[in-house]
Formats: structure tokens, C-alpha cells, sequence
């Protein structure tokens, strides 16, 4: 079974308690769901530091100088990776805020004159290559990983 399926009842069960917090305790509520979202996000960026830091994993029965010589630079690939991610995540938060523009922008124009259609969609278009743009680069990286 895929390890992040296996979340999902994890994540209806912390929403159900969120809500029922929120209607319970409406004043404090805030106060400890930001407290749990902060406690979070120092797990997240503890994990992300060891995961960083950690040198890479030898397999049991290995010659030492086989692993010596299967060592690279530690970490190299995951920084790949995370800039990989980073680059998605950048290009696509940035395709989103253009299109919103451009589409909310082409539907007040084809309002007025339907007949430009066909030139709004092309900006909306171009506005969602940006997507495109993170994503090959992404590739590229993951590629040099």
C-alpha cells in the first residue's frame, strides 16, 4: 500500500478535530491550532535538516572499498531534488497569481467584444507556460541528481 494513502485517515481524523476545536473553544481554538502548525513545521524542517546532513546508506555484506568508491557527495542528490521541488512549486504559485490575472482580464474584454476570443486565450496561454517553464527545469535537475 502507498505510504501516503495510508495518511489520508490521519488527515480526515486532524480536520474532524480542527473543526470540532473550532466550534468548541472558538477563542482559543486559533491560539492551539497555530501551536500544533508551528510544533509541525519544526518536525518538518528537523527532518528535512537530517535528511540533508545524513551521509549515504551502505547495503550489509558490501566490500568497504565498494562503498568507498559508491560514495559521492552527501547530499548532493537531495539538494537536486529540493531545488527540483522548489522550481515546480515557484513556477506553478507563479502561473497561477498570471492566469487568475489574464483570465479575470480576457472574460471583462470577450464581454465587450466576443470576437477576441482567440487573442485572450493566447495570453492566458502563455500566462500558464510559466508552469512549463519550472517544470523542464525540474526535469533538468532530477536528470543531474
Amino acid at each position: 500500500m502507498n505510504p501516503w494513502l495510508a495518511t489520508i485517515p490521519v488527515f480526515l481524523i486532524a480536520a474532524t478535530g480542527a473543526v470540532l476545536l473550532a466550534k468548541r473553544w472558538r477563542k482559543s481554538a486559533f491560539k492551539i491550532l497555530m501551536a500544533v502548525n508551528v510544533a509541525v513545521m519544526v518536525g518538518a524542517l528537523a527532518l528535512l535538516a537530517s535528511a540533508l546532513t545524513a551521509g549515504p546508506a551502505v547495503a550489509a555484506g558490501v566490500a568497504p572499498a565498494a562503498a568507498a568508491a559508491a560514495v559521492a557527495t552527501p547530499g548532493a542528490g537531495g539538494a537536486a531534488l529540493i531545488a527540483a521541488a522548489i522550481a515546480v512549486a515557484g513556477s506553478s504559485i507563479g502561473a497561477a497569481f498570471a492566469v487568475a490575472y489574464t483570465g479575470s482580464a480576457a472574460l471583462a474584454a470577450m464581454s465587450e467584444r466576443p470576437e477576441i476570443f482567440g487573442r485572450a486565450m493566447v495570453v492566458v496561454g502563455l500566462a500558464e507556460g510559466i508552469a512549463i517553464y519550472g517544470l523542464i527545469i525540474a526535469i533538468i535537475l532530477i536528470g543531474k541528481a
